[in-house]
């Protein structure tokens, strides 16, 4: 009796592995910055726009792999990390501006265009943006916690289907 159980055990826990492990499809999701966010570059930092198109990639590659999504095989979403706000000042901000402090805050957000190309070689155009409206929701934020915010929802937007151009 035992050993039917575990036998029933470890083959429901290999079809359960087996189906984790099969990562949904995923051609690619590249990532740029645009360049009205480019041109910010010498008042927020290289290295700060560099992360955060990192982590657009990486929070829309997990939400797919996790999800699912619109991404097919052979399929590619070329995301344009267009324009982005901090909510607190960056380091090479810090650094420029004597007297400015981390305990200034403001307002953050971010937007995101691009195109999700089939394997077909059809494209549908890609939109999601959103700032915050209410100071009192940036208090007590990271430095890009309304940016990442928008990260997050727009690759659950993705990865559930939803349409892309909106917001």
């Amino acid at each position: 009796m035992k050993s039917m159980f575990l036998a029933a055990l470890m083959a429901a826990t290999s079809l359960t592995a087996a189906q984790a492990a099969a990562p949904h499809a995923i051609a690619q999701v590249n990532v740029t910055i645009g360049p009205e966010l480019q041109a910010k570059a010498k008042l927020y930092g290289q290295r700060e726009l560099d992360t955060l198109a990192k982590e657009l990639k990486s929070d829309v590659e997990r939400a797919i792999r996790h999800h699912g999504g619109v991404v097919a095989e052979g399929g590619q979403l070329n995301l344009i990390l267009a324009d982005a706000t901090p909510n607190h000042p960056t380091f090479k901000q810090l650094g420029d501006t004597p007297g400015l402090s981390m305990e200034s805050f403001g307002i953050g957000g971010a937007r995101i265009e691009g195109a999700l190309v089939h394997a077909d070689g059809t494209s549908e155009p890609v939109r999601y943006e959103w700032k915050e409206s209410d100071i009192r929701q940036s208090y007590g934020q990271s430095t890009w916690g309304d940016a990442e915010w928008v990260f997050q929802q727009f690759a659950d937007r993705v990865a559930h289907g939803e349409q892309l151009a909106q917001r």
